[in-house]
């Protein structure tokens, strides 16, 4: 699986913006896919995941009400809606492939990773 992460730049805070991850290859709808965050000097951290088959999302609390994730199987994507955004969102926003399922919320479980596309939240 290869992926491709977009949607990224320079917003306001309280504004809005929606990440793309378009994945190739074959056998992207059995996987769990994830969002992924990283600030300078910071550790990669989970910011949500979509199982398989779209019915179970996840958001970590930092982002609960403000950012959604989102699917379309056909389309091979997976989204990032992010709203409400705040400086503390500044990061570079990576999307991830896992073959696990369930809460999948730590890097090294997934095996694949998009090149990341960097978010920048003034104040």
């Amino acid at each position: 699986v290869q992926l491709q992460a977009s949607g990224g730049g320079l917003v306001q805070a309280g504004g809005s913006l929606r990440l793309s991850c378009k994945a190739s290859g074959q056998y992207f709808s059995m996987y769990t896919m994830g969002w992924f965050r990283q600030a300078p000097g910071n550790e990669r951290e989970f910011v949500a995941l979509i199982s398989w088959n779209g019915g179970t999302k996840i958001h970590a609390d930092s982002v609960l009400g403000r950012f959604t994730i989102s699917k379309d199987t056909a389309a091979n994507a997976v989204y990032l809606q992010m709203n409400s955004l705040k400086p503390e969102d500044t990061a570079v926003y990576y999307c991830a492939a896992s073959r696990l399922t369930g809460r999948v919320e730590r890097p090294y479980d997934y095996s694949y990773w998009g090149q990341g596309t960097l978010v920048t939240v003034s104040s």
